[in-house]
């Protein structure tokens, strides 16, 4: 019974070893595994917060936060993986090369923010714990004070008139008076008015809208905000 119980674990030994699972806990080490988890949990958690607190957009997704800290944890032992071994390194690129993302990221920042979780990741799998650390934070400094900065920048927006045709150039007059930054969109006649679209420039987006109104022959004006290129 005993030497069938010993030739059992001989067996098993056998198998982990011609498997390369002990090899794999030679390349890793499992305390250096959970700690480069942990940090990778934090400095995601950090990224996260950072984003938060410094998003300027209409709508903020928690869900899009979450994913900044998966990519840290993600990344991290991926890179633990395949940092000694070339041969799995290059599949690893081959095999991210013919993946295809469809989903669409609207604002480049949120491209910024999962280049630094990918980046975090990487230094974390590399080990390098304090520059990874030192990183997040310089970054992270940076990254409010830029949300305080005012960056100088008129609004677009989209101005929608309906009015009688004689009135056409007392708009326009109105409009030099009001902003230079404008620009014909569309017009359009029929037997009961006009329609003209302007993209406009401004940063009071009441007052313009005053203006037409005072105008002899205008019936009604609709000012949109104009979403940009850039998502903003």
């Amino acid at each position: 019974m005993l030497f069938t119980s010993l030739l059992q674990l001989t067996s098993i030994s056998d198998v982990i070893s011609d498997t390369g699972l002990a090899a794999q806990f030679k390349d890793i080490v499992p305390g250096d595994l959970f700690l480069a988890l942990g940090l990778g949990f934090v400095i995601g958690a950090v990224i996260a917060i950072v984003y938060r607190k410094t998003y300027r957009g209409v709508l903020y997704s928690p869900t899009f936060a979450i994913t900044l800290i998966m990519l840290t944890l993600i990344t991290t032992p991926v890179v633990m993986c395949i940092k000694n071994d070339i041969a799995l390194s290059m599949g690893m690129v081959g095999a991210l090369s013919i993946v295809r993302f469809r989903t669409a990221v609207k604002d480049p920042m949120d491209t910024a923010y999962m280049f630094w979780a990918l980046t975090m990741g990487i230094l974390l799998g590399a080990q390098l714990y304090l520059v990874a650390l030192i990183v997040v934070l310089c970054i992270g400094v940076l990254m409010f004070v830029l949300s305080f900065v005012k960056f100088s920048n008129l609004n677009s927006y989209l101005l929608v008139i309906h009015y009688d045709e004689y009135s056409e150039q007392a708009i326009k007059t109105a409009l030099n008076r009001t902003t230079k930054n404008f620009k014909l969109r569309s017009k359009s006649l029929t037997r009961a008015g006009a329609e003209m679209t302007y993209e406009v420039r401004l940063n009071e987006r009441h007052e313009i809208v005053t203006r037409m109104l005072d105008i002899e022959g205008v019936h009604d004006a609709t000012l949109v905000a104009c979403q940009s290129d850039v998502g903003v």
